[in-house]
């Protein structure tokens, strides 16, 4: 029987200059044979320790790093998941991104994130390129998507979770969040507090319009004045709270409750509201949108509207973990709940 590969002594050579270092490399930088650096690399635990560690550190010293893509053509499997997010700007997003990462990772899969922006040019673009590399599980923010990526989600058979958002017609699977919903309560909840003079600071992602259009309807059937919409670019920021306050006051003096389509936009309105002497939450009632971190810190603290993200990142992986085992979903459509956190400001 030969004796064991000698650990290195020195690091092996590297193949030339731009030449893919190979499974053939790490072999003959270690004196075994190519399907001996497989087994360390995929079961380690078939191999002596010593064997194990003269592999691992030649391909260390090599930077060998195996090729998925063709292992993934063997196993059918590529443990890749890709998540699509319109933004990676504050945080509201980054619980789900979060918890979906370590939840996969337990499963082993890795997450690749894309950012889509607020337009769906780009997310036709990332989708095409994703579906090519065929991984095994997709996760969307938001259900607004053209015929085409639509189509061609639905012919890949790759699993698919649409998420932060509500349809009667998912792709796949569904984990739902009614901003109609969300925008009634916020108008019931300054209605509760003596407010009659709502106003609607957001900005122009689908999403935003729907919880406009949600407490513009609860308005409505109590009674109230229309709320005036002022519309800003998405994704909205600090100074869109500064300036979208200053407009609407502007425009629509009396305005006694504002929501706020985030919770960075809000926090605007109270800087804003303050340089200008109002007093919050007597003379004007803020709600913002995610309850981030800071929402508690600021002065006033902020009342916002608060979705589990993390949850909404667990129960994907738990959704794309599950179909790509092979096994049915029992719950295809999940709804996320929503609530609002009162703080000082209104």
């Amino acid at each position: 029987m030969p004796s064991p590969p000698a650990l290195p002594a020195d690091p092996p050579p590297r193949p030339a200059s731009r030449v893919a270092v190979t499974v053939h490399d790490v072999a003959r930088a270690t004196g075994v044979s190519a399907m001996t650096v497989s087994r360390v690399l995929r079961t380690p635990q078939q191999v002596s320790e010593r064997t194990r560690l003269a592999v691992q550190e030649a391909v260390r010293a090599l930077g060998y790093v195996p090729n998925l893509v063709a292992n993934g053509l063997r196993s059918s499997r590529s443990n890749l998941v890709s998540a699509l997010v319109p933004t990676v700007q504050g945080s509201l997003f980054s619980g789900m991104v979060g918890a979906l990462t370590e939840a996969l990772e337990r499963r082993g899969f890795q997450l690749t994130v894309g950012q889509i922006g607020y337009g769906r040019s780009r997310e036709d673009d990332l989708l095409r390129a994703i579906v090519g590399r065929r991984p095994d599980g997709i996760v969307l923010t938001g259900i607004l998507h053209s015929p085409e990526s639509r189509t061609m989600l639905a012919a890949s058979g790759i699993p698919v979770v649409e998420t932060w958002d509500a349809t009667d017609d998912p792709i796949d699977m569904l984990l739902r969040v009614s901003h109609d919903a969300i925008g009634r309560a916020v108008c019931d909840y300054l209605h509760a507090r003596g407010k009659r003079r709502l106003a609607v600071l957001t900005g122009g992602d689908p999403r935003a319009l729907r919880r406009a259009d949600g407490l513009a309807a609860r308005a409505a059937e109590r009674g109230l004045a229309g709320p005036p919409v002022h519309l800003l670019d998405s994704p909205t920021t600090h100074r869109h709270g500064r300036e979208g306050l200053r407009a609407l006051l502007a425009a629509t003096p009396g305005v006694d409750g504002v929501f706020c389509s985030s919770d960075l936009m809000a926090g605007g309105v109270l800087t804003e509201a303050r340089a200008l002497g109002i007093a919050v939450p007597e003379q004007l009632a803020v709600v913002g949108f995610g309850d981030l971190d800071f929402a508690a810190t600021l002065l006033p603290s902020l009342t916002s509207v608060h979705i589990d993200g993390a949850a909404i990142g667990a129960l994907a992986a738990d959704m794309i973990a599950a179909r790509a085992d092979g096994a049915a979903v029992a719950e295809r459509t999940v709804d996320i709940a929503h609530r609002i956190v009162p703080r000082d400001s209104a």
